[in-house]
């Protein structure tokens, strides 16, 4: 697999060009606009929100409205349920720490043909382990979905661009936080059942958060 040195500002305006209709390098060029659901996917310590926060920026000075949404931030399920086996169990943290009926009702849903486009931001908060009640928000025609979380890429959610960062087994050791690590389990199993670096349309390589590197897009 051949990776190519980049900035995260230059892949942010390439990922941002490619969505917007612009043509980007190994692409070809997108539909017309409509609603855009795009996948930032990895591990915690990948800090997918950063990026996605980035990309955001760079679709918003492109004049494009964006809705950030985190499911480790959002989209839990109770701690009741989470903890049914125990707080560190990685077969619960793979199969039932995420609330995805909740992502496809509140977040995808709104955005299929026909849809309201009126999407939740939010659902669950893990610090209060109660309901956030946030309002829905409403993404007009040609908006854009950024998801970022773990392990997005085994639920078949319908996304129009996938984006999978990825650390080394080493660099996933050393950068996950001493109280996660039981996580890291879970993340084996996900590379190994779903391969998430053959199956995103874009592979970004981020052993050194100082310098990415990609694969450009690929499809």
């Amino acid at each position: 697999m051949r990776f190519e040195a980049i900035t995260w500002e230059r892949l942010a305006d390439a990922l941002a060009d490619h969505l917007c209709g612009r043509k980007a390098e190994g692409s070809e060029q997108p539909s017309p606009p409509r609603w855009h659901r795009v996948a930032v996917d990895g591990a915690s310590a990948a800090r997918t929100g950063e990026i996605a926060e980035r990309l955001a920026g760079a679709l918003r000075l492109r004049g494009r409205t964006v809705l950030v949404v985190g499911t480790e931030e959002g989209f839990l399920r109770p701690a009741s349920l989470r903890y049914e086996f125990g707080k560190e169990d990685p077969d619960s943290y793979y199969d039932g720490w995420f609330d995805t009926g909740a992502l496809w009702r509140e977040v995808f849903g709104p955005l299929e043909p026909g849809g309201s486009g009126r999407v939740l931001p939010d659902l669950w908060d893990p610090a209060t382990d109660r309901a956030t009640r946030s309002p829905y928000v409403e993404l007009p025609p040609g908006g854009v979905l950024l998801l970022h979380g773990p392990m997005l890429l085994r639920h078949w959610f319908p996304f129009d661009l996938t984006v999978h960062v990825r650390l080394s087994p080493g660099a996933l050791e050393r950068r996950t936080a001493a109280g996660a690590k039981w996580t890291l389990p879970a993340l084996a199993r996900y590379e190994r059942e779903v391969g998430p670096a053959e199956a995103a349309d874009v592979l970004v390589r981020a052993d050194d958060p100082r310098h990415p590197a990609w694969t450009g897009l690929r499809r």
